[in-house]
């Protein structure tokens, strides 16, 4: 079901991604590196498609609406990078199975994770509500993406 607000439909998502985090980590740490990889890469494809709903939609239509570029959209853009190269690296130690690196990378990519989330949940979000006023349509567009 889709809701109504951008808030509620990308913290809905960030908690789905949350989990599906959780599961692959905690599998890789009981070396169930199989079904631990497996739950790492969708973890990470639907991380990355969390990113592209924002950077290909919300953000664009957030910064065409309010003419603001160099704000937070662009803060969130740069924590996206830092999360890819986290992931990235994470990736390299799930296929070399190099448990210690893989656990201590996740560890630093959750932190990271938890703070860029509530900056989003708690001030880009709810501005985004505020200004876009086809939320409805954006919501839909983002779900299809």
């Amino acid at each position: 079901m889709l809701t109504s607000t951008i808030s509620t439909f990308m913290a809905s998502h960030h908690k789905e991604c949350d989990e599906q985090f959780a599961r692959a980590e905690q599998l890789i740490s009981e070396n169930n590196w199989d079904l631990g990889v497996e739950q790492w890469n969708q973890f990470a494809a639907e991380l990355e498609k969390h990113f592209s709903r924002e950077e290909d939609i919300l953000f664009p239509e957030f910064e065409s609406k309010t003419g603001m570029t160099g704000g937070p959209t662009q803060m969130m853009r740069m924590e996206h990078e830092q999360m890819r190269a986290l992931v990235n690296e994470a990736n390299k130690a799930a296929n070399s199975k190099d448990k210690d690196q893989f656990l201590a990378l996740t560890e630093t990519l959750m932190v990271t994770m938890q703070q860029h989330n509530m900056k989003e949940e708690q001030i880009l979000y709810p501005m985004t509500d505020q200004s876009l006023p086809n939320a409805v349509e954006i919501v839909e567009r983002m779900n299809q993406n």
